[in-house]
Parts: C-alpha cells; sequence; structure tokens
C-alpha cells in the first residue's frame, strides 16, 4: 500500500481512482486540525479540497452511471485507506511514546533526521510519508519494530499475481499463509 503525499496529488493537479480519493479525504480531515497550528497548510488543504470536489463532480454526479464495479471499487477503496488510517495512528501513538519515554520532542526527532518540526510533524501525522532511511533510523534508535514502521500489507492485485506465480512455480516448499498475503 502507498500513501501519496498530499503534495503530489497537488503537483498532479487531479485524483486518478478511488483509493486516491480515500486517501486524500483523510489527508484533508488531517490538514484541517494541523493548519491550525501550521496556517501555512491551510492553502493546501482549500487545494486538496478543490481537487477532491472535482473529482467527485466528474464520477460521482448524478448523471454518472453507478454501476455495482464502481461501488465494489469504492468500498475496496475506503477499507484500504481506513485500514492504513489505522496503521498511521498507530504508528504515531508508538512514536509519540518512545519520544515521551526517551523525553526527547518532534523538534529533537527532526533534527536527528535532519528535517524542520513542522514536516517531522506532517510525517508523524500521515500527512506526508517517512522515507525509507528515516523509519530505519528511527527502529533502530528507538527499538521499534519495522512491523510497526513500515506498512507491510500487499494490495490485492499483487497478491492475486504473487499467488499465481506460486502456483505456477509448483514448489511444495514455497508456502505463504492468508495472514502473510493480506489482501488489502
Amino acid at each position: 500500500m502507498k500513501t501519496q503525499s498530499y503534495q503530489k496529488i497537488l503537483q498532479k493537479g487531479f485524483i486518478s481512482n478511488e483509493l486516491e480519493l480515500e486517501q486524500a479525504l483523510i489527508i484533508e480531515r488531517k490538514l484541517r486540525v494541523l493548519s491550525k497550528e501550521n496556517p501555512e497548510l491551510a492553502q493546501s488543504r482549500t487545494q486538496l479540497r478543490a481537487i477532491i470536489k472535482e473529482y467527485e463532480k466528474v464520477i460521482w454526479n448524478k448523471d454518472s452511471k453507478i454501476t455495482d464495479k464502481k461501488i465494489q471499487e469504492s468500498d475496496a477503496a475506503e477499507l484500504i485507506a481506513e485500514q492504513e488510517r489505522q496503521f498511521l495512528a498507530n504508528r504515531k501513538k508508538i512514536i509519540k511514546s518512545k519520544l515521551t519515554e526517551l523525553g526527547i520532542n518532534q523538534q529533537d526527532l527532526g533534527q536527528i533526521l535532519g528535517h524542520s518540526k513542522s514536516y517531522i510533524s506532517e510525517l508523524i501525522n500521515g500527512i506526508n510519508p517517512f522515507n525509507l532511511k528515516d523509519l530505519i533510523i528511527i527502529h533502530k534508535l528507538f527499538g521499534i519494530k519495522l512491523e510497526d514502521l513500515i506498512l507491510t500489507t500487499i494490495p490485492q492485485k499483487e497478491s492475486e499475481k504473487i499467488k499465481s506465480s506460486i502456483l505456477k512455480i509448483n514448489k511444495p516448499k514455497l508456502i505463504l499463509g492468508k495472514k502473510d498475503l493480506v489482501l488489502v
């Protein structure tokens, strides 16, 4: 599962699919809260909201044909985005707990990782995705399990390709359980 940064959505200027829509809706809500302490985020939130409205106007207008497939795609995207939101909320809780435990703040973490306090806030709150280097440093520095820092679910399309490949290879020792190939 790959979260897009809101800046990439703003640069692109449009939303391509239901998953991007659901992710954008979650980010927009987070930006609403964060813009109270970081007013510079208010303009980004307004731009993101306009992009969301445009997508909804085109895809979900009263004149468009709402098919079962379209509804299933929307439901699946909503589920994926919610799983991602829950993961990010848990990761935030774990990181903040470690910061408190060690007596450091987000600004200190930003200094360690080479980011500003406001950018660290965006990373911790899931507005922008952490890069792998930052997550590895947090893992090593705080002793947080990588599974708590990196979302390890596999998107359904990829999961189905993997299952198909495993069947074709036909090696009895090569087995992945349902838990390993979480369908999202």
